[in-house]
């Protein structure tokens, strides 16, 4: 059965839908930044770097809280200077999966050989955009050059960018040149900022929005590694139309993130002033309830695990049939379909995408192999 993600999960994590006990966990090992984005509400650059003593003692709490997966996050996690020690460390006290999010910016050969030998499971690079603009620098003309890294690594690699107004422009780019290079890759539709109160999502976009998800999934159901569940398409585009959705939150319960100085948050917005090590089990088990903040959630990791507690056969049976039909959909196939290709078919629609010059010419570059470097 699959609950989460699109590989079947073994059976101690199926457990995690049933049972009481949490199931992931996100440690910001730092808050600091390389880069600003618009929409981040996760980095400060004033709050110095947590020490790998601290980090210990809060991998030993969350785990003994009985959590399998541990995803490090930032700011930027590659800034903190025993990175490596640290997922070293978290494979050591016994999470069976750590992943790690980053911009790729500071990530060099050297960096991802130590990291793949202290354990890292997975690395996720974030690019919104071929080309820099002010609201998001994190471009794949910056970071295309080390995909091919990966090719003899066993960390396994996927590309995220954040879907939003502005990186509507470039994104079918970003996921085509993914594709091309045999990369699983996927946008998501930017949450708006609970901290500072900001409204991030744009009415006016919805439907070019809503026009990228659904050519995801058409991408995803001919069999091309878009990195997405189908529950997720689903909730994306109900969250976009503004339907209700029947789910529990469990932030705070089978899933929670712990701060750069060791505050326990629900998830990456909704916030509290306690200790992590001052967390019990019978703590978490209070945040099993719905949330006022729910409706509209885009903490898609929090959100795509509730709602595989909440509905497990219903999430299971999305994504069998979602799986059948994609099987199906390969042994029929021709010539591989990319974004430009359901753009271009639909010249009767408005496009949510205009190559300029530039990252036109980058992304031919790209195809024929010539990636800037």
């Amino acid at each position: 059965m699959t609950v989460i993600g699109e590989r079947m999960l073994d059976l101690r994590q199926v457990r995690r839908v049933f049972d009481t006990k949490p199931w992931a966990a996100h440690l910001y090992v730092t808050e600091q930044c390389n880069l600003d984005c618009h929409y981040c509400n996760e980095f400060n650059n004033s709050i110095p770097h947590p020490a790998l003593a601290d980090l210990k003692k809060w991998m030993d709490h969350i785990r003994k809280l009985d959590v399998m997966r541990l995803g490090l996050q930032g700011g930027e996690p590659l800034k903190h200077p025993d990175i490596v020690e640290v997922v070293r460390y978290a494979k050591c006290v016994g999470f069976c999966k750590v992943s790690m999010s980053t911009n790729g910016f500071l990530l060099n050969r050297q960096l991802l050989a130590d990291l793949e030998g202290a354990g890292l499971d997975e690395l996720q690079i974030s690019v919104d955009r071929m080309t820099p603009i002010a609201s998001t620098r994190k471009a794949m003309k910056s970071i295309v050059h080390k995909l091919d890294w990966f090719k003899d690594s066993k960390v396994k690699l996927n590309v995220s960018g954040v879907l939003f107004k502005e990186t509507l422009d470039e994104m079918g780019q970003v996921i085509d040149t993914c594709l091309d290079l045999g990369i699983p890759v996927g946008a998501r539709v930017v949450h708006d900022d609970l901290v500072h109160d900001r409204a991030l999502r744009d009415a006016s976009a919805s439907e070019p929005l809503l026009r990228f998800l659904e050519h995801q999934e058409k991408l995803k159901r001919s069999g091309q590694k878009i990195h997405s569940t189908w529950n997720l398409f689903a909730y994306q585009k109900k969250m976009l139309r503004q339907e209700p959705v029947e789910w529990t939150c469990i932030a705070g319960y089978k899933y929670f993130f712990v701060s750069s100085t060791g505050k326990f948050w629900l998830c990456s917005q909704v916030r509290t002033e306690r200790h992590i090590l001052e967390i019990t089990r019978e703590d978490l088990l209070s945040y099993n309830r719905k949330k006022d903040c729910q409706a509209g959630c885009g903490v898609y990791c929090t959100a795509q695990a509730s709602l595989a507690v909440s509905h497990p056969l219903q999430y299971a049976g999305r994504e069998v049939a979602g799986m059948l039909a994609s099987q199906v959909s390969r042994m029929r196939r021709g010539k591989p379909e990319r974004i430009r290709d359901l753009t271009a078919a639909q010249q009767d629609e408005a496009p949510f995408y205009e190559a300029p010059a530039a990252a036109a010419s980058f992304g031919s570059r790209c195809q024929q192999g010539n990636c800037l470097r």
